[in-house]
């Protein structure tokens, strides 16, 4: 029995990076008595808006990333419009477009890539797009500075495009802290920033749904400040978090073929790695071969979890069959992250490094 597995212990495919930290705060916000969004809440608001390089009062805390996107697109105005995202996506996209009463219209991926397709979306006649970064890779939208754009960045807190950091390229950004995220606020929650104040004071307005005078429909998307002190903590770890992930993705990067961003595009694009995907020819295969060893990994999206039809879409079908995510996360030790590389090493993967 190798010692890294011992005792059947299992490396999970992806978990939370929790301490004491994290439970000093939660126990000091239980002592205190007060739950509900409060101060820590606008703390959490704050630090996230220097995180990002924007000014204070800039982004608002709410209880889900699903929660973010449905705000986005009701500051956007969507309803019975017709909302562009990819097939190839969460499908929390699907429902906040639903919620929002939009129109879907439902795009491929890249054939490069598992971002979307931009060629497709400048062809389509659409009224706003949500765009992914998928997996921490981030899109370049500069071509796009007359459409209204949500940037999802669920998977990319970090990663910059020509040193701007996602989210603040589109019209509105939206971020998620659920628990096997980036970082986490306990394992639900979300933010929405953005650029433009009066977007933000709108979606600020709609969050604040209890005693208002005005008769105005708002729904509770509140966040608690149990949530956004453990989000506080998360925050200051994640640049030791992110560094962390770089070093075992490299690490793979040196015997496996990963997915990343081509050499050519290093110099305008700078990734984070929310995921560390494998290319494979025998996703199956690679995933059983691994369970073997006591190794969690997972087809990160399958084909039956695409948005669409996969036979309309080519390029999203290719990725739910030549992709594997192995586990990535800052506490994954040396040790654990070798035993990995050293059992793929040994497998048909159907594709080079």
């Amino acid at each position: 029995m190798n010692p890294i597995t011992k005792n059947n212990q299992i490396i999970l495919h992806n978990k939370p990076t929790l301490n004491e930290e994290e439970e000093q705060v939660a126990q000091k916000i239980i002592h205190s008595g007060w739950l509900a969004q409060g101060s820590e809440v606008k703390n959490f608001e704050k630090e996230f808006c220097h995180f990002l390089g924007l000014p204070e009062e800039h982004a608002v805390a709410v209880s889900s990333g699903t929660a973010a996107l449905f705000l986005a697109l009701w500051a956007l105005q969507a309803a019975e419009k017709r909302v562009a995202f990819p097939a190839y996506v969460c499908s929390s996209l699907r429902h906040a477009v639903a919620m929002a009463g939009g129109v879907e219209v439902l795009l491929d991926s890249s054939p490069d890539n598992p971002n979307l397709n931009l060629e497709q979306l400048e062809q389509k006649t659409i009224d706003l797009a949500i765009v992914p970064h998928m997996f921490g890779l981030p899109v370049d939208l500069s071509p796009f500075k007359n459409l209204p754009i949500i940037e999802d960045c669920s998977q990319a807190i970090g990663a910059k495009v020509a040193g701007i950091h996602t989210g603040l390229r589109g019209t509105i950004g939206v971020f998620s802290f659920y628990a096997t995220k980036l970082m986490t606020s306990g394992g639900q929650g979300g933010m929405v920033v953005s650029k433009d104040r009066i977007l933000i004071d709108a979606i600020r307005d709609y969050r604040e749904f209890d005693c208002r005078n005005d008769q105005k429909k708002r729904f509770n998307f509140q966040i608690t400040d149990l949530q956004a002190a453990i989000g506080r903590v998360q925050l200051r770890k994640l640049p030791r978090f992110l560094k962390r992930r770089e070093e075992i993705f490299q690490r793979y990067c040196s015997n496996l073929p990963m997915l990343d961003i081509v050499d050519e595009d290093r110099l305008k694009l700078s990734p984070i790695y929310y995921r560390a995907v494998l290319r494979t020819k025998f996703p199956q295969q690679v995933i059983a071969a691994l369970d073997k060893k006591h190794i969690k990994a997972i087809v990160p999206i399958e084909n039956w979890e695409l948005l669409g039809k996969p036979s309309l879409f080519p390029n999203a079908n290719h990725w739910t069959k030549t992709t594997v995510s192995l586990p990535i996360y800052p506490s994954l030790t040396d040790d654990q992250m070798d035993f990995i590389r050293q059992n793929l090493m040994s497998i048909n993967l159907g594709f080079n490094p």
